[in-house]
C-alpha cells in the first residue's frame, strides 16, 4: 500500500535536513575558531584519553626538564670550583718545589709562607661556594658552611647524596663531598693540613720536611683531578638525559597534535562545503514549504 505524504511530514523533513546541516556547520567552524577537533569528550572519547595521557606525560618531563637544569647548574658551578682549585693546586706545588731548595733564605721562605696562606684562604673560599643559597661540598647539611675560615683541616663534611629526579625513575646524585675533594678531616693529605705543615716547616726552614710535602700535594692532586673526572661523568649523563626529555617532549608533542589540533586547511574546504550544503537546503526547503491548501485549490 502506497504510503501518503502529507504536507506536515515533508515539513519535519525538511526541518530535521536543516539541523542536521545546521549542527555539522556550526561544529566545523568551532574547530575553526578554536584550531582543535576535539573541543569535547564526545568529539572523540577515545582520543580525549589519549590527549590526557599525553598531557600528563608533557607535565611530568617538564618538570623533569627543569630538575634537570638545576641539577647542570650545580655541576657546572662543581666543576667550574673544581677547575679553579687544582690551578691552586699547581700554584702550591711550583712554590713547595721553590721553598724545598736548601739555598733559600729565611726571607724568600716568608714571602713563600704568605702566599701560602692567601692561597689556602683561596681554597676555603672555594669549599664554601654557594649555588642557590646552597653549600655545595657539604652533602644535604647544604645549608650550613662546611669550612672555617680559621681551621678549614678540621671540617667534616656531610657525605649525604644531594640528588634530583631526572626521568621516570631516574633519580641522580650531583653533589660531591668536600671531604672527598679537598681531603679528610685533618688527613695526611688533606690540602688545608698540608699547607699549615708547610707553613710550620718554612718557618723553621726544615728543608726535609717542605720536600715532604711536595709528594703530599701531588697525591692530592690526583685525587682531586679523579673526584673532578667523576663530575665531569655526572654532568654528561645529566645532558644525556636532557637530550632524551627534549625528544620526548617533542613526540609527545607531535602526538597530542595529531590527537587534537584541526587540520585547518581541510577543514576551511569543508566548512565551506557545509555552508553550501546548507544555504542549498534553505532554498530547496523554502520552495517545499511555500505551498499553502490555497495553492492546491488554484
Amino acid at each position: 500500500m502506497a504510503l501518503r505524504v502529507t504536507s506536515n511530514m515533508m515539513s519535519n523533513q525538511v526541518l530535521r535536513n536543516l539541523n542536521r546541516n545546521l549542527n555539522k556547520m556550526s561544529e566545523q567552524q568551532n574547530q575553526l575558531s578554536t584550531g582543535r577537533k576535539i573541543n569535547k569528550p564526545s568529539d572523540d572519547p577515545v582520543g580525549v584519553t589519549y590527549a590526557l595521557r599525553y598531557r600528563s606525560e608533557l607535565s611530568a618531563n617538564d618538570q623533569y626538564s627543569r630538575n634537570v637544569d638545576t641539577a647542570l647548574g650545580w655541576l657546572d658551578t662543581t666543576d667550574s670550583v673544581m677547575s679553579q682549585a687544582e690551578d691552586v693546586m699547581n700554584r702550591l706545588k711550583e712554590l713547595a718545589v721553590q721553598a724545598s731548595t736548601g739555598t733559600n733564605p729565611q726571607s724568600a721562605l716568608d714571602s713563600i709562607s704568605s702566599e701560602f696562606q692567601e692561597l689556602k684562604k683561596q681554597l676555603s673560599d672555594l669549599g664554601n661556594t654557594q649555588i642557590n643559597g646552597k653549600f655545595i661540598f657539604n652533602g644535604q647539611t647544604y645549608n650550613i658552611e662546611p669550612y672555617d675560615s680559621n681551621d678549614p683541616a678540621s671540617a667534616e663534611t656531610d657525605s649525604g647524596a644531594v640528588e634530583y629526579t631526572v626521568g621516570q625513575g631516574v633519580t641522580f646524585q650531583i653533589n660531591t663531598s668536600g671531604n672527598d675533594f679537598f681531603g679528610e678531616k685533618n688527613g695526611t693529605d688533606n690540602v688545608f693540613s698540608i699547607i699549615d705543615r708547610m707553613v710550620t716547616a718554612m718557618s723553621t726552614s726544615s728543608f726535609p720536611d717542605i720536600a715532604k710535602e711536595v709528594e703530599n700535594i701531588d697525591n692530592r692532586m690526583n685525587k682531586m683531578v679523579s673526584v673532578h673526572s667523576e663530575t665531569g661523568a655526572r654532568t654528561n649523563r645529566v645532558e644525556l638525559m636532557q637530550t632524551r626529555l627534549e625528544n620526548e617532549n617533542l613526540g609527545l608533542t607531535e602526538l597530542q597534535s595529531k590527537t587534537e589540533d584541526a587540520d585547518i586547511a581541510e577543514l576551511m574546504i569543508k566548512s565551506n562545503v557545509s555552508s553550501n550544503i546548507y544555504q542549498a537546503s534553505l532554498s530547496a526547503g523554502a520552495k517545499i514549504i511555500t505551498p499553502t491548501l490555497v495553492d492546491f485549490l488554484k
